[in-house]
């Protein structure tokens, strides 16, 4: 077994006259024992030969392992860790990075900061988590700062600083995840809210209603991104802000897809080429920094200035205007300045995405069809988010199997549309000033 146990206190050698070993310079000086040898693992005294040995052999065992954590590692204090080992090299987009200084900074440090890494026990996150629950903070938000901090804690085992992340310890209940459901707008409102809005931004609600794209990927769209002859549109890029500087992106994920795009949005595509020709407008790629290679695209959506949209300039003086015209937020209260509106968490663009996932749904559309068209990793998140869009996928069972048993009423199998055999383009839809056009 590899490492030894050495006493600090007496020479290695006898004495050849006397057959004693003498004794070192450090004879009754702090600990005595020390254990040395171990591959990787650094020595460590200890008072007792006992405590030396017993010590010996846990760490040689765990060294064979690949197990082995040095307790003093660990006792960097939690925000020290953060700071110098896990910020440092957490690899994400920058606004992914920013959400997460923000809840490390406002959420974890000001209460579990101060404890070395090895004394944030489950006791320690139990009484975090209490502080939590006791905040206004929403569920999906508790979680978020909770995941965040099981990571940070993931990193520090990979790091061989603690043993066991203890986020993972039975007696440490997250809460449970929120069960509200997405909302969709009528189509109605959908409609009215798309012709309200200005001419040059209507074609950003077509996309949003017409093919579920998010709202920097609607900023982000070029001509280059239209298939005409096959009726797609390529999600290459976004367009996002970081502290007031607009940057081009991956979609979210870094991931990019291909969308089904309907006769009706691709005539209105057209028809905002026609009127609203394409700029080129240079951004960094990839982050707002002035390092950052930079890139031209012709963008569909500018402003009247030729700059890329701002999604909280568009949000202010475009989106909310049209939400107060179609009724859908209250207008202005009197002397109020240009950017005060009421809040309208619910009624962001996103709602859009939503709207279009219902109609999707309702219309038979196949969840893993749609789940690759608004760019989820796995149709169980379409279905998590908009499963209470179908209605009738109940009914269709139960109609499947009176007709098995000859206990319908026809005695008729209508095969259903929500098939993965739907073709690429079978349900397409979207609003137009006349009407709901169908499946193109």
């Amino acid at each position: 077994m590899p490492g030894y146990v050495e006493d600090r206190w007496l020479k290695k050698r006898k004495d050849p006259i006397t057959g004693k070993r003498e004794r070192t310079t450090r004879y009754g000086k702090g600990k005595r024992y020390r254990v040395a040898g171990i591959p990787g693992v650094r020595d460590r005294s200890f008072e007792t030969l006992e405590d030396a040995k017993a010590w010996l052999r846990r760490s040689s065992t765990d060294e064979e392992r690949g197990e082995f954590v040095d307790p003093r590692d660990g006792s960097i204090a939690l925000a020290d860790y953060i700071a110098k080992f896990w910020a440092p090299a957490a690899g994400a987009a920058p606004k992914t990075r920013q959400g997460q200084e923000r809840r490390v900074r406002l959420h974890i440090v000001p209460h579990l900061g101060h404890l070395p890494l090895r004394q944030v026990t489950a006791a320690e996150l139990r009484a975090f988590l209490a502080k939590l629950d006791a905040t206004v903070l929403s569920v999906d938000y508790r979680r978020a700062i909770l995941g965040e901090l099981s990571a940070i804690l993931e990193t520090a085992v990979d790091d061989r600083r603690i043993v066991r992340n203890p986020m993972r310890s039975k007696s440490v209940r997250w809460p449970k995840a929120s069960k509200e459901r997405r909302e969709a707008w009528s189509l109605e409102t959908a409609l009215r809210v798309r012709d309200l809005i200005n001419d040059r931004h209507r074609i950003a609600v077509v996309l949003g209603l017409g093919c579920g794209l998010r709202q920097g990927e609607v900023f982000g769209v070029g001509p280059e991104d239209i298939d005409w002859a096959r009726g797609i549109l390529h999600v290459r890029k976004q367009v996002q802000a970081l502290g007031g500087k607009l940057y081009y992106a991956l979609p979210k994920g870094g991931k990019t897809r291909s969308v089904d795009m309907p006769a009706s949005v691709a005539a209105e595509l057209r028809q905002h080429i026609e009127h609203f020709p394409p700029v080129e407008v240079e951004l960094p790629w990839g982050g707002p920094g002035e390092d950052m290679a930079r890139k031209k695209f012709p963008l569909l959506l500018t402003s009247r200035f030729g700059n890329a949209v701002a999604v909280n300039t568009w949000n202010t003086y475009v989106w909310k205007p049209a939400l107060a015209k179609a009724g859908v937020i209250p207008p202005q209260a009197e002397g109020a300045k240009p950017w005060q509106w009421a809040a309208a968490p619910k009624d962001g663009f996103h709602v859009l995405r939503h709207t279009y996932a219902s109609v999707m749904l309702e219309a038979g559309e196949s969840v893993v069809t749609l789940a690759r068209w608004l760019g989820h990793s796995s149709p169980t998140i379409t279905l998590d988010h908009y499963a209470h869009f179908m209605p009738e996928a109940g009914n269709r069972g139960r109609g499947a199997i009176d007709a098995l048993f000859g206990g319908g009423e026809s005695g008729v199998v209508v095969s259903g549309r929500n098939s993965p055999e739907t073709p690429q383009g079978g349900s397409g839809w979207i609003a137009r000033s006349e009407g709901l056009v169908g499946p193109s």
